[in-house]
């Protein structure tokens, strides 16, 4: 059963190109990792706001994960970009007070850290396929 689960996350996640928007580089790269041995067609790693948004300009994306908080600015430039564009995605975050991003994007998820590395693979393919 285990081996059918990873297949279908493997499957949902093929032809995907994932945004990661990540302060830390540590995180950043673990979350890489996890994306492309589940079988991500591409990620793309940015640790700013400026990068991201760069990035959204250069390459479609397919789904994204946000830090909430980038060192001294925050991510809610990217996820309204994201949420004009209809790219889904989620907030992955170490804050406990998320009653603002909560109020502003009620219907996206918020993944506190540290998460399994399956746990991610798993929201990304769901969102993928929705």
């Amino acid at each position: 059963m285990g081996r059918s689960a990873r297949s279908d996350a493997t499957n949902g996640l093929r032809a995907a190109y994932i945004l990661l928007v990540e302060d830390s580089f540590l995180i950043l790269m673990e979350l890489e990792s996890a994306l492309t041995d589940a079988g991500a067609q591409g990620v793309c790693s940015c640790r700013t706001v400026g990068e991201a948004m760069h990035a959204l300009d250069e390459q479609d994306v397919s789904a994204a994960i946000l830090d909430i908080q980038l060192d001294r600015e925050t991510s809610a430039p990217v996820a309204r970009e994201l949420a004009q564009r209809g790219v889904p995605f989620f907030f992955y975050t170490g804050q406990l007070d998320t009653r603002a991003v909560h109020d502003e994007w009620p219907d996206r998820m918020i993944v506190s850290k540290p998460a399994e590395r399956r746990t991610i693979v798993d929201l990304v393919s769901d969102m993928l396929a929705q």
